[in-house]
């Protein structure tokens, strides 16, 4: 049987190394790298007609605007492409539009659309999707502790905090730029592994129910077990399904699916190492306080 209380600081170990990485490569970096949505700038989006390299459109646009910053080009559904760079003045985009068009044999029909986000509109998106995050955080403790009791909502709360921690370590480690699909992807994750999480302490609660004097520590483990087969049949399905949607969909779906799947995998490892751990720690030290009233009393 699945040890997860004796060894849980092992367990915590590696989540807390990703962690730890993630918030080095933060501070080396100088914080996450922003997509357009939250830091504003100028998205292209354009039919090549042909079959193209991408690396080919970045250099062109790196040639044609040498001051951009770290302008981005992504290859899109067939043979559309979508350039993402630093806003844009009207002479600038009608001097990438001309080059562009020479370069490629390009007509002016080819340029399907051209969105401006201001920064001033990114940092209201980055407000309300911090504000979403934590109205979404503090309706599940307030959830699981009128379902269960405070101290597993507490628990449940820390493994959804790990949840997405993991995933801002992994986008800071790699330099992924953030962007309102990733704030969706955190939402959908939050609400996913409250879910894993809900499975184990409803077996707690049951197991709990039946022997009362059995040690909690044995009873988490053993809940833990019960639930495993569950836990990892339905990540690995899940997981299956979100992985062809990465693979073989487009620019856009891909923004959304990646941090799903890095979030399956926190999501995963939290409701099955860590949640039930949690919730063992917080009780016997609730039961060690009691003990030590009683000592003082006697």
């Amino acid at each position: 049987m699945l040890n997860i209380i004796k060894p849980r600081k092992w367990f915590l170990l590696a989540p807390l190394v990703i962690i730890l990485v993630g918030i080095i490569c933060f501070i080396i970096n100088g914080g996450f790298v922003e997509d357009i949505d939250f830091a504003g700038g100028t998205t292209m989006y354009i039919d090549m007609g042909q079959d193209y390299e991408v690396s080919d459109v970045q250099k062109a646009v790196q040639e044609t605007l040498p001051n951009l910053v770290n302008p981005t080009v992504q290859r899109s559904d067939g043979n559309q492409v979508v350039i993402k760079t630093t806003p844009l003045s009207t002479d600038e985009r009608d001097t990438l539009t001309g080059a562009l068009i020479e370069r490629f044999g390009l007509t002016e029909e080819s340029f399907l659309q051209t969105d401006n986000v201001d920064a001033t509109m990114g940092a209201e998106l980055k407000r309300q999707a911090l504000m979403a995050t934590l109205i979404a955080g503090v309706c599940m403790l307030i959830y699981i502790t009128i379902r269960f009791e405070w101290r597993s909502g507490l628990a449940a709360v820390l493994a959804l905090v790990h949840d997405v921690l993991i995933m801002l370590s992994v986008y800071a480690i790699f330099r992924i730029p953030i962007n309102t699909s990733f704030i969706a992807a955190i939402l959908t994750i939050i609400g996913y592994s409250i879910n894993a999480t809900i499975v184990v302490f409803d077996r707690i609660r049951e197991n709990r129910k039946k022997n009362r004097r059995a040690n909690f520590d044995d009873t988490v483990n053993t809940s833990v077990n019960q639930t495993l087969t569950r836990s990892i049949n339905t990540t690995v399905t899940t997981l299956l399904t979100i992985s062809m949607v990465y693979i073989l969909g487009v620019t856009a779906i891909r923004d959304f699916a990646f941090p799903i799947i890095v979030g399956l995998i926190a999501g995963a490892y939290s409701s099955i190492f860590l949640s039930g751990s949690f919730w063992a720690f917080f009780y016997d030290a609730s039961q060690k306080r009691k003990q030590k009233k009683k000592l003082k009393t006697a």
